[in-house]
This record gives C-alpha cells, sequence and structure tokens, in this order.
C-alpha cells in the first residue's frame, strides 16, 4: 500500500535591505518579517499543518523564519536542519534535496527562497501560482512511499496561505 507524504514548502519571510554590506545569505528579516513569521505558525498549528522535521536554507532570512514558526508548531528550533543546497533560487536543485529525504519521515517542512519554492510548488502540483509571497505556505500531498518518487504532477496542493491573505480575511 502506497503510502503518503506531506511536502510543506515555506518562503522566508520578509527581509531588510537596510545594510547593503551584508551578503545575500546573511540578510536578516525585517519588522515586518519577525510579525508574520511567528503569526504564521500560530496559523499553521491551528490547522494542523504540524511537520515531523524542519529543513532549512542556511540564510539567516529562512533559518529566523523557520525558527520564529518552529516554536509555534512544537519543534525546537535546535532541531531545525540548515542545508547550504537550500540555499538556491533554482527549483531542480531544492528537487534534488527533496528526493535525498530520510523516507522515515512522512511530513517534511522546507523553509527556503524564490524563485525556487514558487516553482518547485507549481511543477510538482501542477498548479499555477504567479508568486509565493514572503512567509507563503504551500502544502502539497504525494501518494508514495519514497521521497526519490517525487515528480511533475505528482503532487495535490492541499492549501496555499501568506499573511496578505490571511490577516485580510480577519480584518473584515
Amino acid at each position: 500500500m502506497a503510502k503518503q507524504k506531506t511536502l510543506i514548502l515555506v518562503r522566508h519571510a520578509k527581509s531588510s535591505w537596510s545594510d547593503a554590506t551584508l551578503n545575500d545569505i546573511q540578510r536578516p528579516l525585517n519588522k515586518r518579517g519577525n510579525k508574520d513569521a511567528p503569526k504564521m505558525g500560530d496559523h499553521m498549528a491551528k490547522q494542523k499543518i504540524l511537520p515531523e522535521v524542519i529543513y532549512s536554507s542556511s540564510g539567516l532570512r529562512a533559518l529566523t523564519t523557520a525558527r520564529l514558526i518552529s516554536v509555534k508548531i512544537g519543534i525546537k528550533p535546535s532541531e531545525i536542519i540548515a542545508e547550504d543546497d537550500i540555499y538556491t533560487f533554482s527549483s531542480e536543485e531544492l528537487l534534488n534535496v527533496i528526493k535525498s529525504i530520510r523516507d522515515s519521515y512522512n511530513k517534511v517542512m522546507i523553509v527556503g527562497h524564490n524563485p525556487a519554492i514558487t516553482d518547485l510548488t507549481n511543477f510538482l502540483s501542477g498548479s499555477n501560482i504567479d508568486n509565493i509571497p514572503t512567509c507563503g505556505v504551500a502544502v502539497l500531498e504525494f501518494s508514495i512511499d519514497s521521497w526519490k518518487k517525487v515528480g511533475g504532477n505528482s503532487a495535490r496542493l492541499v492549501s496555499f496561505g501568506y499573511p496578505k491573505k490571511l490577516w485580510k480575511k480577519k480584518s473584515k
């Protein structure tokens, strides 16, 4: 019987461009990013979007986003797996990371960067999302027993949310 795998793709929250001397990988979150990430974590907890493990880009803005979300969904920030290979803007490179995930994990969250996050979401699910905004979360489900089997149009997009879409609803 085929198992189910769930992939939660998260684009890092809004980053700061205030210090032009920083390398891209060292860019931190700005004020809005530091506010949106924990709120997104709260939303994920309420919606039961709860991964077993979090992989994050080694980029500071992605790692900070992962940490701010993790505490809200019951994962210790120290348990986040930071991977240099997720610090990529290429969906193909990100796909290779996913294919190398241990099959003992059935629900995995990856925090990364655009355009890789948007492109990969569309490739895997056959969706046509123009852009996953900062701190956006796409939840994909696969009817597979191994991450090695992940490929084009092999997933169902279960949900897609981002701060402006979610908070706008609540303010009405």
